[in-house]
């Protein structure tokens, strides 16, 4: 059987009862795990203002990430470009890799992560890229990030040298995410790595891929298409603990596209005990079912197929288990089990 990598995607949750600082120190124990085990990257994503999510801002949690970690590599899944200044973004990235030489991870996404008026707050402080301009936007950090800097050309003829780092000896390695077509063919025009989010938008995988594969140009560091496919993933030892474990986290992306309001993440207590209004109920099903929950033969038997069917030699699980109202505030135990039981079950 080929070998499979593994990597991580975290949202830093915020479950009832903890603090930021608590979901964040389980994230980073999480962090540690991942390292230890063997997994290839850790990213984490950026979402504004919403109650179940404290990854913010990535760049700070991926230079806390680097400092407890030797091996994995730390990025963004993703950086929202329309959030800040390409300017912006290739300082923090360059900073970050003088950090953690040769493990750092830029990947970009262009929807803003946020709600309509976080986005008016993002832009009223000036550092606010246009979405119109994501093409031109992501060229410019590309530009930015490399050793030698860009260069400035003005009407008049004058030069100007703009480099994000003063002194690089490498560059972060950038990625384009995903879950539409746009993406998709700006990578391959741009001969970028390119990555759908498949957790999230579970449909449009294949098709994405084909246009990215088909669209693909070669660029100075990339020859060939490369990608990789992310999945939410809940694993116990057993499929009923899995299923009771991954209820919290179903039950708030069925409030999420029911158009219910939603505040911290629940226990599996809090889960259990109310049902669902109406729809939302009935989306809980429909969703687990594009959701990888179960035993850990059962889980590395659906990563592998889910591997297959995207052409590609690693998945990024989403540890999506909640916790029990007795599970200390500051761990994740249901999330750190499932990074333990896959490692192994992929293994071997």
């Amino acid at each position: 059987m080929p070998p499979l990598s593994l990597s991580v995607l975290d949202l830093v949750p915020v479950r009832h009862g903890q603090t930021s600082a608590q979901a964040v120190t389980a994230s980073l124990d999480l962090v540690r795990t991942a390292d230890r085990l063997g997994f290839g990257r850790y990213w984490f994503a950026e979402h504004h203002n919403t109650a179940a999510v404290a990854s913010t801002s990535p760049p700070v949690l991926i230079a806390a990430a680097a400092m407890i970690t030797s091996r994995i590599r730390v990025g963004s899944g993703g950086v929202m470009l329309p959030n800040h200044s390409p300017l912006i973004v290739a300082e923090q990235f360059a900073a970050l890799e003088a950090l953690a030489p040769g493990r750092v991870d830029l990947g970009i996404g262009r929807a803003p992560g946020s709600d309509p008026v976080v986005t008016q707050l993002l832009r009223a402080a000036g550092t606010t890229s246009a979405v119109e301009a994501f093409g031109e936007n992501v060229a410019q950090i590309l530009a930015l990030v490399r050793p030698e800097g860009a260069t400035l050309r003005f009407t008049t003829g004058r030069e100007y040298q703009v480099r994000a780092t003063p002194a690089a000896s490498g560059m972060p390695e950038v990625w384009l995410l995903g879950s539409s077509d746009f993406s998709a063919r700006l990578a391959a025009q741009l001969g970028l790595p390119y990555v759908f989010a498949n957790h999230f938008a579970g449909e449009g995988l294949e098709a994405a891929l084909a246009l990215y594969r088909g669209g693909f140009r070669p660029s100075e560091r990339y020859s060939e298409p490369r990608t990789f496919v992310t999945a939410n993933v809940c694993v116990a030892d057993t499929a009923t603990e899995a299923a009771e474990l991954a209820l919290p986290q179903l039950r708030t992306f069925a409030r999420m596209r029911s158009g219910l309001p939603f505040d911290v993440q629940e226990t599996v207590e809090q889960a259990q005990a109310t049902p669902l209004p109406g729809p939302a109920q009935g989306l809980v099903s429909q969703i687990a079912s594009r959701w990888v929950i179960g035993d850990p033969e059962f889980a590395a038997a659906q990563l592998r197929a889910l591997a297959d069917v995207a052409g590609a030699d690693e998945v990024m699980v989403s540890p999506v288990a909640g916790a029990r109202a007795a599970d200390p505030l500051d761990a994740s135990a249901g999330r750190l089990r499932t990074l333990e039981l896959l490692a192994t079950a992929v293994s071997g």
